[in-house]
């Protein structure tokens, strides 16, 4: 029977709202960059082994691509803080700090974090992200015609904070102090200038000039900014990163960190004067309106950085290692990029591969390293992203070795220059993507 209704004559049809969320997906795919993430489960105790869990089974691994740089997660005395505290003080922190004021715990990490880097003041926030989005965008919005000096490799969350900030912005090309000089030059002393940079970038484990920038900033009157989140605990006598170990700390401004990867456990910090860190308390919209850290945690990063206050072996044992893993698979002729830090940059160079040597370490060896790929890093150097740690044996070195080897030959992936050449890429091997036993 034929159907004889007619639409109003306004009649327009239903948005398919879902299409374009799903078109944004599949353009992710389509670039070979869509990310998949592991279902792990770690072992307390057993750092770096952990559990991983696909389609209903089970199978113990090695994490190899841990921020969790010195094991401090898993520190007996970090977690006994967090269980104490937990224990007489509940899980949550109650709200804002407007809301519920300052919790002590997190009173003590401030003024541990303060001591750290030997600054008057220090403000914690729930991420590293958000210390960095908050403080940059509010101490830039501040100061008046302020110009914004930010190296281009710098974090999301440095480049989020300087946009959100309004202000007039630079990108310094990498480390090049010759173009920060001729930037501030232009911008002459009597304008507000902010330096904003990190101390290890963390994806190619290289450092910064800090002195040459400290330096620039003196004659030209810029104040600076700098990002230690993959410094902060393992380098400097005490832990207080890069800043410290070239005692450099007191002629930086603010000293930005992380509670989340050396430390071992969650949230973002920054540290300088008094006056700056009250006035990012009092005017970031990212720490006024977000529910503070709960004492738990506070009270088990305190205890973590207490103790790596006075304890090098952690540090020294984290050196080694990245030391042993760098000249092990060096000499495997795998194209280990060049990195003056703990990070050990694995160059494969395609996304594609890049995610099938990923998801090959895993089915196969046990191996887990997760694939980096664009935006995280630049088209055509796709990694993979290795942070040896104390706990690394030389076993599980040699055995890492072994395993990107085969990963390398199976999957024609190029050696380094001076490696052995890259066999024809194999069908027969193919990889499991599924844990091998049950568990």
């Amino acid at each position: 029977m034929p159907c004889n209704y007619d639409p109003p004559v306004n009649w327009e049809p239903v948005m398919n709202y879902q299409r374009f969320f799903e078109e944004a997906i599949d353009q992710i795919h389509a670039e070979r960059r869509y990310r998949v993430f592991a279902d792990l489960e770690r072992i307390a105790g057993q750092f770096p082994r952990a559990i991983w869990r696909a389609n209903g089974r089970a199978e113990e691994i090695t994490v190899w691509c841990s921020n969790d740089y010195l094991g401090m997660g898993q520190h007996p005395d970090v977690i006994a803080a967090m269980q104490n505290v937990a224990g007489r003080m509940g899980s949550g922190a109650g709200g804002t700090r407007n809301i519920s004021g300052n919790n002590h715990p997190l009173v003590e990490l401030e003024h541990e974090l303060a001591d750290l880097h030997g600054k008057e003041a220090g403000l914690v926030f729930t991420s590293g992200f958000v210390s960095n989005e908050a403080a940059i965008s509010t101490i830039a919005r501040l100061l008046p015609n302020c110009l914004v000096l930010s190296d281009e490799l710098n974090h999301a969350s440095m480049i989020e904070g300087v946009r959100r900030s309004g202000a007039e912005k630079k990108i310094l090309r990498h480390n090049d102090m010759a173009h920060l000089e001729s930037q501030l030059q232009a911008a002459g002393r009597e304008r507000a200038k902010l330096i904003v940079f990190e101390s290890v970038y963390s994806m190619d484990g290289d450092i910064a000039p800090i002195k040459q920038i400290a330096d620039l900033a003196e004659k030209y009157n810029a104040m600076t900014y700098i990002d230690e989140v993959h410094a902060v605990g393992m380098y400097g006598p005490r832990g207080g990163g890069i800043t410290e170990r070239e005692g450099l700390a007191h002629r930086i401004d603010i000293i930005e960190g992380t509670l989340a990867k050396a430390f071992g456990t969650l949230g973002g910090y920054i540290t300088g004067t008094r006056t700056v860190v009250d006035a990012v308390r009092s005017y970031a919209p990212g720490f006024i309106f977000t529910t503070s850290l709960p004492p738990a945690i506070a009270a088990a990063a305190t205890t973590a950085i207490r103790h790596l206050k006075t304890s090098q072996q952690e540090r020294d044992g984290q050196q080694r290692q990245a030391q042993r893993t760098k000249e092990v698979l060096s000499a495997a002729g795998l194209p280990v990029m060049p990195s003056q830090t703990h990070i050990v940059p694995l160059l494969v160079g395609d996304p594609e591969l890049c995610k099938m040597a990923s998801d090959r370490l895993l089915g196969l060896h046990g191996i887990y390293i997760q694939p980096i790929n664009y935006p995280t890093v630049p088209r055509g150097t796709e990694r993979l992203r290795i942070t040896p740690t104390p706990f690394h044996s030389d076993a599980l070195i040699d055995a890492l070795q072994d395993a990107l080897v085969e990963t390398w030959d199976a999957l024609g992936i190029p050696y380094g220059e001076t490696g052995r050449p890259a066999v024809a890429k194999s069908d027969r091997i193919i990889p499991l993507l599924v844990p091998k036993s049950g568990g």
